[in-house]
């Protein structure tokens, strides 16, 4: 290996932790108004200033965060991931999701994992870790998603809300691999859990 390829890893490892840093420079708040209040999220208009000095309008979709729950049963030889399919309006579709929903004013993300999981499937877990966290879509929306793997589990009965009609399924995680990559699934957590199990697994780092 040439002396120029040996360092091109952390040069790039450098830049990377230096873009990072808490000092960067960011966006001046010059105001901001809510101009819609729902039940689930809320938008605010925003005049800023950006970083590098343009001033703009920005209408952010404020969200108090969502939780993912990647459920793993590795009771069999064949390791299985919990899906569930229901109807999302927004896709006008039916999608393979993992369970996912919202944070609750003053709760907790583990807290909300746990709730989701129950609620949704009717599963609890005894060992949980969480694994990933990610801005949904940063644009325009400020969610922020935290995806919980949760292993160890045992069924129960669900307990979804009236409006959810929820159909679960264990699936051998190679099979999920391959809806992820055959566009089967098309939820953007769904595929970051996944993929992120399937890189653990090849690389045979197991929890």
């Amino acid at each position: 290996m040439s002396k120029s390829s040996r360092t091109a890893v952390p040069s790039q490892e450098s830049a990377i932790a230096k873009s990072n840093r808490s000092d960067s420079p960011k966006a001046k708040i010059i105001s901001s108004r809510t101009v819609y209040r729902g039940p689930v999220f809320w938008v605010t208009t925003d005049q800023v200033q950006e970083p590098g000095g343009v001033r703009a309008r920005r209408d952010i979709i404020r969200h108090s965060g969502s939780v993912v729950v990647l459920a793993v049963d590795d009771s069999r030889a064949t390791r299985r991931v919990l899906l569930e399919r229901q109807y999302r309006h927004a896709a006008n579709d039916y999608l393979w999701e993992l369970p996912a929903g919202r944070i609750d004013p003053g709760e907790k993300p583990l807290a909300a994992a746990r709730r989701e999981l129950l609620e949704e499937t009717g599963y609890t877990a005894k060992r949980w870790r969480c694994i990933l966290k990610f801005y949904a879509s940063p644009g325009f929306v400020a969610e922020t998603m935290a995806i919980y793997q949760a292993t160890d589990l045992t069924a129960g009965s669900a307990q979804p809300e009236e409006d959810e009609l929820i159909h679960i399924r264990m699936v051998p995680i190679s099979t999920a691999v391959r809806m992820v990559l055959n566009g089967a699934i098309r939820d953007a957590k769904t595929i970051c859990g996944i993929l992120w199990l399937d890189h653990q697994l090849t690389n045979g780092r197991h929890s």
